[in-house]
Order: structure tokens, then sequence, then C-alpha cells
């Protein structure tokens, strides 16, 4: 295949990333949003459905909403290279946080069925359902469920309209088997990998288009309710108030001042509502989002015993409500070394420099790792900018992500049977 056709081809990979940036594919016109077991999720997996299977692949929509296609290799039914990422975005996110992932996944297959090749395992793209946690409190639903990591009480999560995540599985347009029924074996599968734009401004900054991921953060995701008296906003003195929502803005900014004092971790309130939420009344609640992540469980562990420790002082010292609910816990997730050293070859293959890089984000992948060895791409985005409309990626940077896989899919073929150990 000459340097055009890659062009070519990973031009059609960003094409249709923007593609998914307006409906159907996304819920709105005005912004994207695809959350998980919408309208706009279904109208996703039937696009990527024929893609799939215009590369040579058979298709399939697991228990858990994902949709999988598979390249079988030289002999029926052997172990799989997985290559995957999420289609879900935020609210008014990005086109390729996620999906460039797919895209190129995709484009690597159609290059093995062009070439006429099989290899010595499957290869099988899977396309995420649900990494994001946009639509239901809790993230990576999906690939727990592949992982065999699936909780039956997240069938009683409820989304912002109050539908159960039981509801809408059974609203959604795919008929779907139990959740359950996703989970993978190890024998099944011999590596997952994971190309996915960066989320930051590393690359960009040292001008090199792709990187190596060698772990992904430990992160945990709290939900918070300060609970006090409502009232009427002009006639209930301000000594006599119990209002909750000075005690969250006290909390918010402690959790600002402790996770500052580290450089390596990092706190977030993206969710903070007031109820009833009228503006002629004292709240006799507020609710807030606390997401904290660091390098390693440790060092995250440490900065959210105290930020508890000062919110219940805080509700203590104004004599108001207090509960903390954990809604996520996830380790830091090292991918594999024996994985990342291919990946890194093949990388070096292109021309580009390998750069080791720790990635903030949670993915796919830090979930895969509890089922098989892992790796991970990362490809520059301007500004380092995502979760955005910003986003943006470069064409040619897509060209040489693809060209990394493919290598890498070359050096993992000639190391079979025994490709790495499993991460621990």
């Amino acid at each position: 295949m000459t340097t055009a056709d890659r062009h070519a081809r990973c031009a059609r990979a960003v094409a249709r990333c923007d593609a998914f940036g307006a409906p159907p594919y996304s819920e709105r016109g005005d912004q994207l949003v695809r959350r998980y077991l919408t309208g706009a999720h279904a109208a996703s997996l039937e696009a990527l459905r024929g893609w799939m299977g215009e590369a040579g692949m058979s298709v399939r929509c697991d228990g858990a909403a994902n949709l999988i296609g598979r390249y079988e290799g030289v002999v029926a039914g052997a172990p799989a290279l997985i290559i995957g990422s999420h289609i879900d975005t935020v609210r008014n996110g990005g086109r390729y946080d996620g999906a460039l992932g797919v895209m190129l996944g995709i484009d690597c297959v159609q290059a093995l069925k062009d070439s006429g090749r099989r290899l010595p395992f499957a290869v099988e793209v899977i396309a995420f359902g649900d990494e994001e946690g946009s639509r239901f409190p809790s993230s990576m639903t999906c690939s727990r469920a592949v992982a065999g990591r699936w909780d039956p009480s997240a069938l009683q999560m409820r989304d912002a309209e109050g539908v159960t995540l039981a509801d809408a599985r059974t609203a959604f347009a795919e008929p779907l088997a139990g959740a359950e029924t996703a989970a993978r074996t190890p024998d099944e599968i011999l590596a997952y990998l994971e190309a996915h734009i960066e989320q930051g401004p590393v690359l960009e900054a040292e001008d090199l288009p792709i990187g190596v991921v060698t772990t992904i953060a430990a992160q945990k995701r709290l939900a918070v309710r300060i609970g006090g008296v409502a009232g009427h906003a002009g006639t209930t003195p301000m000594a006599l108030r119990r209002d909750p929502g000075p005690a969250a803005a006290e909390a918010i900014l402690a959790i600002e001042r402790i996770c500052g004092e580290s450089e390596a971790v990092v706190g977030t309130v993206g969710r903070i509502a007031g109820q009833p939420g009228a503006a002629n009344v004292i709240p006799g609640a507020v609710e807030f989002s606390i997401d904290v992540r660091a390098p390693t469980s440790a060092a995250r562990d440490h900065a959210l015993a105290r930020i508890e420790e000062e919110i219940q002082a805080i509700a203590a010292r104004r004599g108001l409500t207090l509960s903390i609910a954990l809604l996520q816990d996830l380790p830091e997730s090292p991918c594999d070394p024996g994985l990342t050293a291919m990946l890194e070859d093949a990388v070096r293959a292109v021309g580009v420099a390998p750069r080791r890089l720790f990635s903030g984000a949670g993915h796919d992948a830090m979930v895969m790792a509890e089922l098989c060895p892992t790796a991970m791409l990362f490809i520059r985005c301007k500004g380092g900018i995502s979760h955005n409309p910003a986003e943006s990626v470069d064409i040619a940077d897509a060209a040489l992500a693809a060209r990394a896989m493919l290598g890498f899919i070359d050096i993992l073929a000639e190391t079979w049977p025994a490709p790495a150990s499993p991460a621990a």
C-alpha cells in the first residue's frame, strides 16, 4: 500500500468521526451528544455495522450493547487481538474522543483484508457503548461487562430523567441478552490495543504525532449530598439559616486547595445542583460530584481522605447533614511491559521517536487490563483540547497511528503464541 493510499484511508477514518458529529449520530443538532442506549447510539451501531462488514468482519452486538467485528485468523476460533475504544461522548463533546480509535481499528482490518492476509490470531474491533458515564452515574459500564466485571446492581442506576439502566436496555433498538453474557474469558483474548487522542498538550508541545502510554491514572468518583433546611429567600435572616449552598462552596474550594498541593493529583467538581433549584428558595440540599485522580491509588486516597475530613468538618460546623457515596473506584492501570515495548518498536519503525506518556484520563484499557495484557497509543490533538467541540486531529497524525498499529500487529504475529505475560 502506498503512502497516498494510507493517507486516504485515514482521511476516511477522520471523515467518519466527523459524520458522527451530527444527527442521527448525535442526540442534538447544535452540539455533539451521544449517550449510551439512546437513538444516536443505535444509529451509530448501524453505521459501524456496515463499515465493519465492508472490512471483511462478521459483526454482532453483545449483551452490553457493544458492537464487535471479528476478522478470523488462519484458524477459525483462534484467540483474538482486540482493538477497541468507545463511541459515547460527553455532553457537547468532541468528534474524535473514542470514536477515532474505533475507526482506525476498522481501517487496520480493512488493510489486512485488502492485502489478503490472515494472521495466526483473529482481530476484533470493539465499539464500547459507555465509557464516559455521561448518561448513568458510572463509567466504563460496557468494558466492565466484557472483562467479566458486570455488577447486576447497575441496572438500578437512573439517568437525569429518572430512567433506569434496566428500562433503557429494554427500550433500546437492539435486542440485548443479559449484560453478563458479554463477558469474555482470558483464553479467548490475546491482547487489547487502544488508540486514542492524547487529551493533553504533551505531544503537541514536543512536536510528536503519536506516543506510547505506560500507565493510566487511578481515579475515584464520589457523590456528595449536603442537607440543610429549605426556606424563603427573603424572609429568613442570614444568621438563622441552615443553608447548604455556602457549605458546598467551601467544600469545593477545599477540594481545589488540597489537590493543588501536589502536581500529581487533580480534583474536579463537574456537577453541582441545589434542591429544589428555585431562585427564591434557600436550597434544602446541594449535591455535587467529586472526581480525584493521581498516578497511584495511594496518592489519590491520601488526598480524598483529607477532602472527606474537611467536608465533614464544614458540615458539622454549620449544623448540616452529609452523605458521601462512592460511585467508582479504579486503581492505576499499567500497560503490559512486553506489549508496550512492541508498540514502541512499531512507533520507531514509522520514523517517530517513541515518547512514553502517563494518561491522566481513564480509558477502557484500564478495565480490559483485568482480562488481558493491554497496550495504548496516543495521537496528538490540537491544543491538547478534548471533551470540547474544538477537538481536532491532523489526518497525517492519524495515518501514522494506523501505520504504527499495523506494525504492532505484525510484531505480535511474529511472537505468537506467547506475545506477553498478562498484566499483574
